[in-house]
């Protein structure tokens, strides 16, 4: 079949033909964009769940619903590398401007980026080593302390009242929440909880991995009564099957029973995976429909490009301690393992690998479910581990910390 009509389209972020499965939470995102937007009460949402669940395609369908219902969005993906203040500051001030811009005089509007300017002079932000300017002068002692949770909540509220004065709402979509420093976190909450007792027309939309939940926990207490937390998986059966077929259907082909049962074993349901399968399958099929043979062709492939890509990437930014404690992780099987059990594989006492365990938590790689429990984030990700250093992990009893 011809490639240029493949309808599937593995890669970061990329929407998928046919987005199965997720009706729910985009039901409730509609509920809370539409609360917001009349000023009735409502938790903004934070979204978690594995690599390869389509956390970020559903913001971005999220950020697509905002923007029907006439909010003004701002899209940012946190970096481990980059404070929160420089993410922020381009799309704030293009949005603030934007505002100011409208017709009639907005003194709030004006106001907003007096305080953003009041920002971050206060924490004397530097931009690829060029200090950021922006042409209007700062509001003193607003915003401008130097203590992150003071001083955002500040130009959250500054941001909020411009936004009403507009008539208007504004969605804050952050990514990759889980690479926020613990202050920056806590500012964020705290910047919300002024945002939600003044009922300002502002929302966070955020995701992150499933360590996201007890990061806000610690972070402020009260956040599980600020936020909901819709945790996204896996597609069931039924969903998964849809994702496949109803693509190709419109193009007159399918896919036979069995070699939809066969992908959704081998993918386990994950949206990522569907795609990659699905793109190899077509690309490998001659006609329709799809058979079984075509889907354990596409198996080696699909593995094959992921080892090589998806998988690889994350690999490589591992040290040999941490690349040893995963492999202990995978020697024990699926889902979450007892960090006791990992240390007892590498020989070694719990406390000398706690280190290395919170930096493979920090990296993203791994998470706690529950406590003293240890899972992978990246689905599949056990299996990569034996291909790539097929020798079990060797008891060394002398593993540093």
């Amino acid at each position: 079949m011809d490639p240029l009509h493949n309808p599937f389209s593995p890669g970061a972020g990329s929407p998928p033909p046919e987005l199965a499965g997720r009706a729910q939470i985009l039901e409730q995102a509609r509920i809370t964009l539409g609360r917001i937007k009349a000023g009735r009460p409502e938790r903004s949402l934070l979204i978690i769940g594995l690599r390869g669940v389509g956390k970020t395609v559903l913001l971005n369908r999220i950020r697509e619903l905002a923007e029907q219902m006439e909010y003004r969005t701002v899209f940012i993906e946190a970096h481990e590398n980059k404070p929160l203040a420089a993410l922020l500051l381009p799309p704030l001030r293009q949005l603030l401007i934007t505002l100011d811009r409208m017709a009639n005089v907005s003194e709030k509007a004006k106001r907003g980026l007096r305080v953003l300017k009041s920002f971050f002079n206060g924490v004397k932000l530097k931009y690829q080593d060029i200090e950021i300017g922006i042409d209007i002068d700062a509001e003193p002692g607003i915003a401008d302390s130097g203590d992150l949770e003071s001083d955002l909540s500040s130009l959250f509220i500054a941001l909020g009242e411009a936004a009403a004065d507009r008539g208007t709402a504004i969605a804050l979509i952050v990514d990759e929440l889980q690479y926020l420093g613990e202050d920056e976190l806590s500012a964020l909450i705290m910047a919300m909880h002024q945002i939600s007792q003044r009922q300002l027309p502002v929302v966070l939309v955020g995701a992150g991995l499933p360590q996201l939940v007890a990061l806000s926990g610690r972070s402020k207490s009260y956040a599980e009564r600020l936020f909901q937390f819709p945790e996204l998986g896996p597609l069931q059966p039924e969903d998964a099957a849809a994702a496949l077929q109803e693509p190709v259907t419109e193009q007159g082909v399918r896919f036979t029973r069995e070699s939809l049962t066969e992908i959704i074993r081998q993918t386990q349901g994950y949206p990522y995976f569907l795609q990659e399968w699905g793109y190899q399958a077509w690309n490998l099929a001659a006609q329709s429909p799809i058979e079984i043979d075509v889907i354990r062709q596409a198996t080696q492939e699909s593995i094959k490009r992921l080892d090589a890509n998806f998988f690889r990437v994350r690999f490589d930014r591992l040290t040999p301690r941490e690349k040893d404690y995963l492999r202990a992780l995978a020697d024990l099987g699926e889902g979450s393992q007892r960090s006791g059990d990992i240390a007892e594989r590498l020989g070694v006492k719990v406390q000398s690998v706690a280190p290395t365990r919170n930096s493979l938590i920090k990296k993203g790689m791994i998470y706690s479910p529950a406590h003293g429990d240890t899972a992978f984030t990246v689905p599949l990700f056990g299996e990569f581990m034996k291909r790539i250093m097929p020798d079990s992990v060797q008891k060394t009893g002398n593993m540093p910390s």
